[in-house]
């Protein structure tokens, strides 16, 4: 699986009009589930996700979790699927995307995903799977990371 990982000060997903998640203080993940993935990347993703220390101490070193931050109202991440992540351009100027995964198996770990996100964080929101989505956010720094895990990383 692919993610990448934004640090928010807020960020919203809307669909055909509707606010239909939205996370405050906390992270943006677009997340993409490659053709080869299983249960297994779907859980050490969201275990490396949660545990993401981006945000500043009082230092102003990135050194603290989701977990160290303050209690809000909102959830802490707006997870949203992402197939082109694993678009390929490199051939033609129109990407391929044959190394993503189809769409129930997608779904599937993208699920899998959120719900394990669910147990280790304060709050996780979604857009709608396979739906025409408008993201909006605001990137903290800006920081952003990504993060590739399972059997889809580069040999070598």
């Amino acid at each position: 699986m692919r993610a990448v990982i934004q640090r928010v000060s807020s960020a919203e997903v809307e669909v055909e009009g509707e606010i239909v998640g939205r996370c405050g203080l906390g992270f943006m993940v677009l997340a993409a589930v490659h053709k080869e993935d299983s249960k297994a990347e779907a859980v050490k993703l969201a275990e490396k996700v949660s545990g993401l220390r981006l945000f500043n101490d009082l230092e102003g070193r990135m050194n603290l979790a989701l977990s160290d931050l303050p209690e809000q109202e909102l959830p802490q991440i707006l997870a949203i699927s992402q197939f082109t992540l694993y678009g390929d351009a490199s051939g033609s100027r129109r990407p391929s995307f044959v190394n993503s995964a189809g769409f129930e198996k997608g779904k599937e770990l993208f699920d899998l995903f959120v719900s394990e996100l669910s147990k280790r964080v304060k709050g996780v929101e979604t857009g709608v799977f396979g739906a025409s989505m408008k993201v909006s956010l605001c990137n903290e720094g800006p920081v952003t990371l990504v993060l590739d895990v399972g059997p889809s990383l580069p040999k070598g």
